[in-house]
């Protein structure tokens, strides 16, 4: 009998504070800290307990699939994964009490779609990005919206809005602020910290050595239990993890929507106790009233402005004009920003954020201008250029590409290694390379453990080719891992979508990575070594073959591209 306790355990947001209940349990693992640089820490006090660390993303997956009888992991990621399997065999355990926030779907403040009975009535197709696809999709479905579409990202969706979608699932922590120009059209999940488990495993293991000390703990902090899925309902949701502190906040923040938009906004049904927080809480609230309407169990709390007697049909919302001839321009976040900013300064074309600055020496800057090296970003996505008629997004760089193709942007500079994953998926898209800016190198690799007995893909074969289990192959690029599966005749494998950390599924979790490097030195540091070389990735200049050819745009993409050009000279 297998009596080995296998865990899967966050990195990221939830690692401090994870490392701070487990070690209150005497789990004894003193290697899981800030900062770690292992992935497999060690426990001192119980031998059975396997534990590894993965990003949050993962973790559902790998404990659905059985590779793990334990994890740990916020709501919102195992609500997304059962919103596209919901039979999937993983059990919600408890609540940890820590890592609060909520999932709130986002609309611009300068389009009229910020109350769901208006996105209900629209018929043009409405469109939502996320890097929750699932859950955007669930929300869509279940206030039947007419026609829309989802765009799944790495993230940075708050971005997106109002120019490139309608709508954005966007997570927020507790504390955190919604910036961006975006109001609240729904609050679609709360979420935390959560212990999650392998249902065969919860059936048929013994897992009281690591869960009892746990419980114990959990017990001590009164954390309330809530397993409940999503709610999509019209107006606001609310459910029981949320205090009322917390529902008063959030009344005062829907307060200054209404205020500020000249619109009413409908919660959803409340119970009596709920409704009187509201209307309370914003009894005294400048320029809004409040009422109740409905009955029963149905009875919503609805905010107006005080003088609302402006039907919505009728109302005015604020609009940016776009003009025809704009050229959108995405950067990278990232690792990539600095040296992007460096380059686009010495071709002549100037990055400015008009909010302060914070410089290297801690000093402030008004002036807002990147390139020098020495500064540091605010955060702003929505900088500003010296380039007349271009607007500019910082987004993921793994988005770029789709979001090129999709005409959501004309021009993107991103890395060779994420068009060649768009291509190899969609090899008739509209998206070319323009330039190679010949910064940002890498290698794309096949990786394998150190202790596996081959130097090279052909030996890989060789070695699996006697066994029945598929060669798993793990990596962020999934379609350039299936290409390389396929072309050097892998035979039976399976792909496995990761999102970071790839080093940490060798060997127990994959056979082979396809991963990116720059020195190899994180892969040695892993007991990992290279086979094989898939290409050499460098940022590139990509833009759409439509956007070139517009006669509304080609003249400042050909002059953007000459700049860049030169400065490669």
């Amino acid at each position: 009998m297998d009596t080995q306790i296998k865990v899967a355990l966050p990195k990221g947001n939830l690692l401090g504070e994870t490392a701070t209940l487990l070690e209150q349990a005497s789990w004894g693992l003193d290697e899981y800290q800030e900062g770690t640089r292992s992935y497999r820490p060690k426990s001192q006090k119980l031998p059975n307990l396997f534990a590894k660390i993965f990003q949050e993303k993962d973790i559902p997956i790998q404990v659905a699939v059985g590779n793990y009888d334990l994890g740990i992991c916020g709501l919102d990621w195992v609500e997304e994964l059962l919103a596209k399997y919901p039979s999937s065999a993983l059990i919600k355990l408890r609540n940890l009490g820590y890592g609060t926030g909520a999932l709130y779907m986002m609309a611009s403040r300068y389009r009229p779609t910020s109350q769901i009975n208006i996105l209900q009535k629209q018929t043009d197709i409405i469109r939502l990005s996320s890097e929750y696809p699932n859950l955007a999709e669930s929300f869509a479905l279940n206030l039947r919206l007419k026609r829309f579409s989802v765009f799944p990202l790495w993230g940075a969706a708050e971005v997106y809005p109002y120019e490139n979608t309608d709508l954005a699932l966007i997570p927020r922590r507790l504390g955190e602020e919604h910036n961006h120009d975006l109001v609240t059209v729904s609050r679609v999940l709360g979420f935390g910290a959560y212990l999650i488990a392998n249902k065969r495993s919860w059936e048929s293991k013994d897992l009281s050595s690591v869960l009892a000390p746990l419980e114990d703990i959990l017990n001590s902090r009164l954390v309330l239990e809530d397993t409940s899925p999503p709610k999509f309902v019209c107006g606001t949701t609310w459910d029981e993890m949320d205090t009322h502190p917390e529902l008063e906040d959030f009344a005062r923040q829907i307060a200054e929507q209404v205020k500020a938009q000249d619109i009413s906004f409908t919660f959803e049904p409340m119970s009596s106790f709920e409704r009187r927080i509201i209307h309370i809480t914003l009894d005294d609230y400048p320029e809004v009233t409040t009422k109740s309407v409905g009955s029963g169990k149905e009875r919503q709390v609805i905010v107006l402005p005080k003088a609302d007697l402006i039907p919505i049909a009728k109302r005015k919302y604020p609009v940016r004009e776009i003009a025809k001839n704009t050229v959108w321009l995405a950067l990278p976040d990232g690792h990539q920003q600095r040296p992007t900013i460096q380059f686009l300064n010495k071709a002549g074309i100037r990055i400015r954020d008009p909010r302060p600055i914070f410089w290297g020496n801690g000093t402030i800057s008004s002036s807002g201008i990147w390139g020098n090296g020495t500064i540091l970003s605010s955060g702003n996505r929505r900088p500003t250029s010296n380039l007349r008629g271009v607007s500019i997004k910082v987004i993921r760089p793994q988005d770029m590409p789709l979001q090129v193709a999709n005409v959501n942007f004309d021009l993107a500079v991103t890395g060779k290694d994420w068009l060649t994953e768009h291509l190899n998926q969609f090899p008739d898209s509209p998206v070319v390379k323009l330039l190679d800016l010949k910064f940002g190198w890498v290698r794309i690799v096949a990786v394998v453990s150190q202790d596996l007995p081959v130097a090279d893909v052909n030996g890989l074969k060789q070695l699996y080719a006697k066994q029945t289990a598929p060669i798993r192959v793990a990596s962020e690029y999934v379609n350039i891992a299936d290409k390389y599966a396929r072309d050097n005749h892998l035979g039976f494998y399976q792909i496995i979508p990761t999102w970071g950390a790839t080093e940490a599924f060798l060997p127990e979790d994959a056979d082979l990575l396809i991963e990116n490097t720059e020195t190899g030195s994180t892969i040695a540091r892993h007991n990992l070594k290279i086979i094989d070389t898939l290409f050499e990735s460098t940022a590139h200049l990509i833009g759409n073959k439509d956007s070139i050819a517009n006669p509304n745009k080609s003249k400042r993409i050909k002059s953007i591209t000459e700049s860049l050009r030169n400065a490669l000279k």
